[in-house]
């Protein structure tokens, strides 16, 4: 099937209330039996079709009664509150799945959804550094997300660990973090020294986009 050209890269952080590593990224259940957690992620280039997405940030709030693939989860999107129309149009498509094969990120996550609420838009903070191992994003009144090094528990200095996933659908390879978050409104959560991570990641009708660019298109 031929889908529109579409693509998404940059940093993305992201948490959910698990214990450091996940549970999920090992095919087991969550550590809290319930799933909660919000992510964001900086388009530093992006497109679909001629519209032009770079410099925007989306994100989302996200809750399942169990785990994640029993289904019944409930999602709230986040996106620039300075996105135009056609760009808020564009994305979307692109976060509800669309113009996109069905083993995609948006696709799997969207199949489990139960109740969507209406998006938020919002003047976005947004920091990441991947080396360092941190990150933080804010939308005022909504969410909030910090990550910072784990640390070692006897000696107080950062510890530092991956995940390496060589069939992944989210990501390849992501830093972990130590995450806090707080939510409110219509997914109220928080969570404190939980599982976090940090990754630079593109993804496009076809799933995790891992070819350099050439020209503002994938090779």
């Amino acid at each position: 099937m031929a889908y529109v050209d579409w693509m998404i890269r940059g940093p993305k952080i992201s948490s959910c209330n698990c214990d450091y590593g996940c549970p999920c990224e090992f095919n087991a259940l969550p550590t809290n039996d319930v799933c909660q957690g919000l992510e964001a992620h900086r388009i530093d280039e992006g497109w679909f079709g001629d519209v032009r997405l770079d410099g925007l940030i989306v994100g989302a709030r996200f809750s399942w009664p169990g785990p994640v693939h029993e289904g019944k989860g409930r999602v709230q999107g986040l996106i620039s509150a300075h996105a135009s129309e056609e760009q808020r149009e564009a994305l979307f498509q692109i976060l509800d799945g669309k113009e996109q094969e069905p083993t995609t990120a948006y696709s799997i996550y969207g199949s489990t959804i139960e109740t969507e609420y209406d998006p938020i838009f919002a003047d976005i903070e947004f920091e990441c550094d991947l080396e360092a191992r941190t990150g933080h994003f804010k939308a005022p009144g909504h969410m909030e997300l910090s990550l910072k090094p784990i640390k070692n528990p006897v000696t107080g200095k950062p510890h530092h660990a991956q995940i390496s996933l060589p069939f992944g659908f989210e990501f390849r390879l992501a830093e972990m973090a130590s995450a806090t978050f707080n939510s409110s409104g219509e997914i109220n959560m928080e969570a404190k020294d939980s599982y976090g991570f940090v990754t630079e990641v593109a993804y496009g009708p076809y799933g995790l986009v891992e070819e350099k660019t050439h020209g503002g298109r994938a090779s």
